[in-house]
């Protein structure tokens, strides 16, 4: 006697060996890839991922079943979302989506992806990053002496430190002192080597630079080794020592959220300064992000005409394409460097007579 086992037909019939149960949901499978698909990653990643897909995948597509998910309800969700979301945000959440499905299928809970057959619309610009010019730069430092973090603003402003990088700052990786008998001679400076990610590694490897650090930015870390000893004896047995630069009422690592609270306070008293044209109406304290530190550092430099490749050095990208792309605003248009170079050379004799 013969037993016959029903197959799956090459068309997809449903036998015995069918693939997906009946019952699991879209939402089924992105719970199941933020529980288990993201181990090892880093937390904020994680809560990155958790977000996105709370807000924007499993409240619209959630409820569906996985098996019936077609490419056209993908391209529908997709459209409804770059109505109010930038183009990254839309690859952000489909990724999150064609991960969930992905893994899905690699555990015969679905038979095909169809996530990947899906493009990504445009979205919605993003909003465009700021700079502050120098006049308003300068009041923004003067502004920040009476704050806690004063010295995080200006270290900030004066080397382009990502928050990232600042926030992990450790005293053994500052230098204020330098070494003048060297040859060549080492200034002070600070070793931006960490950042807040789980591997404590800076962005990309070219991120890893020693910066040397101009006056006012030595004068501000020694003021904030000062204020860190009283803070120490103030919290008593609640100090925890981290070795941070810049730390909590109590030696913990500062929180963004908290950082970017008291950068828009900064902004509001200098716009208040009468001496500074910059009204709180037109500045708007509540748009500027301490990345924005970053991008003013950016457009300073460029303003006075160093070049490009230096900057990107002194911000710790991979290439001047990079630079170019995300401070495409802040870079002086006009490259001027080879115009004075000839000017030096050849002077700049008078017009001829005609």
């Amino acid at each position: 006697m013969h037993v016959i086992t029903p197959a799956v037909s090459q068309q997809g019939g449903r036998g015995l060996h069918s693939i997906g149960p009946t019952g699991y949901t879209v939402k089924d499978a992105v719970t199941d890839w933020l529980a288990y698909g993201l181990a090892g990653r880093d937390p904020s990643t994680v809560t990155t991922n958790t977000i996105l897909c709370n807000t924007h995948v499993i409240p619209a597509l959630g409820s569906r079943k996985l098996r019936d998910l077609s490419a056209d309800d993908v391209d529908h969700w997709l459209a409804a979302k770059a109505k109010v979301l930038s183009t990254r945000s839309l690859e952000a959440i489909r990724s999150c989506l064609n991960r969930a499905v992905k893994r899905a299928m690699a555990r015969d809970k679905v038979k095909r992806n169809v996530v990947e057959l899906c493009s990504i619309p445009a979205g919605r610009l993003g909003r465009p990053s700021k700079s502050l010019p120098l006049k308003q730069a300068e009041a923004v430092l003067t502004a920040a002496e009476d704050s806690a973090l004063y010295a995080y603003f200006v270290v900030s402003l004066l080397t382009g430190g990502r928050t990232e990088e600042m926030r992990p700052l450790r005293w053994d990786y500052v230098d204020l002192e330098g070494d003048p008998e060297a040859v060549p001679e080492i200034p002070p400076h600070i070793a931006v080597w960490r950042s807040v990610r789980s591997t404590g590694d800076t962005k990309i490897r070219k991120s890893r630079r020693t910066l040397a650090l101009p006056g006012r930015a030595i004068d501000a870390l020694k003021i904030q080794r000062e204020r860190q000893g009283r803070q120490r004896v103030a919290a008593g047995d609640q100090w925890q020592e981290n070795g941070l630069v810049f730390t909590s009422a109590v030696g913990t690592e500062l929180d963004a959220a908290n950082v970017r609270r008291e950068f828009r306070k900064v902004l509001a008293r200098a716009a208040r300064m009468p001496e500074i044209q910059m009204p709180e109406t037109e500045i708007k304290p509540d748009d500027w992000t301490t990345r924005e530190t970053r991008t003013s550092f950016v457009s300073i430099l460029s303003d006075r005409g160093i070049p490009l490749e230096e900057i990107s050095r002194l911000v710790g990208h991979s290439s001047t394409a990079v630079t170019e792309v995300v401070y495409r605003k802040q870079i002086r248009p006009v490259i001027q460097t080879g115009a004075v170079a000839m000017d030096g050379i050849f002077g700049t004799p008078p017009p001829p007579e005609r």
